[in-house]
């Protein structure tokens, strides 16, 4: 059986950068640059939303990023707003580092306070930790909850430790944010994953997922995660009216359902020139199911090496 050589995942999977809408309760999104070489650090996180886990997954994993600004436009990041699907625009990092008044993985703030991620400088990007109320009754993880104003504003109804991801109009859904520390981050809840983003600020556990099933809540991708390529998690979709097989990609999210975008030399139909091509899902057992000229079924994971479950995961593209 023929492997996806690991240049082609690892190119596709770097630097992420999650933003909100504003005070309309549109939905946040996340948006990661398939190509390092248009990047200007080396941020390897995801966006994601909570839902119900799926029934399998890789291992708990974590992946760490810092996130920095573009020097220029030819970067991976757009310079304006770019709307999607979920009514919610990707936004580049100001390079501002914001104000951390508490640590989260600490959890430092006084009784009946907890350490949340918020925008201090009106752009809609996390890019700031202050402590806020804890509510009575506050919700715990998977629990539906609301926000104060927008869900940037880092004031929500969930329990310390936790906080309101995925928010329309108002409601979302309680993540917990990761435990441990930056060096050695994790998550207690099982089948999620630590991802770490906007230069340290946003730390969610997000669940994982299948790539064959697109098993994940709504509309929600299951594509892999930058920073550990071995494990699956859901993300907000950033396609927009693109995002179909072989279109150009910017960002890992940025490809439809059962797609991902990966280094455009996988495909003979991908632009040599863009920074990321959107290529399918496959099952290895399956045959012809792919469309491309050359192009075959080919393993995610390396003989012996897949999770339970995943044995048969794989991804078009030629041979190399």
């Amino acid at each position: 059986m023929r492997v996806l050589p690991n240049r082609l995942i690892s190119c596709a999977l770097v630097s992420v950068f999650l933003s909100a809408c504003g005070d309309d309760g549109g939905k946040a999104t996340g948006a990661t640059n398939p190509n390092p070489t248009n990047t200007t650090g080396d941020e390897t996180t995801t966006s994601g939303t909570q839902g119900d886990t799926s029934t399998g997954g890789p291992d708990q994993t974590t992946s760490t990023s810092s996130t920095t600004t573009p020097a220029e436009p030819t970067t991976g990041v757009t310079d304006g707003e770019s709307t999607t699907t979920a009514g919610s625009f990707i936004t580049p990092p100001d390079g501002g580092g914001g104000t951390k008044e508490c640590d989260q993985w600490t959890q430092d703030c006084p009784e009946g306070q907890k350490c949340m991620p918020y925008s201090g400088d009106g752009d809609n990007a996390w890019e700031s930790l202050k402590c806020t109320p804890v509510m009575e009754n506050a919700g715990q993880v998977g629990d539906p909850c609301t926000v104060e104003g927008s869900g940037v504003s880092g004031i929500d109804n969930c329990d310390k430790g936790n906080m309101c991801w995925d928010v329309v109009d108002g409601v979302g859904v309680c993540v917990a944010l990761c435990i441990g520390s930056p060096d050695a981050p994790d998550c207690a809840a099982p089948m999620t994953s630590c991802l770490i983003s906007n230069d340290g600020v946003l730390t969610l556990c997000l669940p994982f997922c299948d790539p064959l099933l697109q098993d994940c809540p709504g509309d929600d991708l299951c594509i892999p995660n930058p920073q550990n390529p071995d494990a699956f998690l859901c993300v907000l979709d950033a396609s927009g009216e693109e995002g179909q097989e072989f279109d150009a990609c910017e960002y890992i999210n940025a490809c439809d359902k059962g797609f991902t975008c990966a280094n455009p030399e996988i495909s003979l139909e991908c632009d040599p020139m863009a920074i990321g091509c959107c290529v399918a899902f496959c099952d290895t057992t399956e045959a012809g199911v792919c469309t491309g000229q050359n192009a075959e079924c080919l393993a995610w994971y390396e003989e012996g090496q897949a999770p339970p479950g995943f044995e048969n995961v794989g991804v078009c593209g030629v041979p190399q």
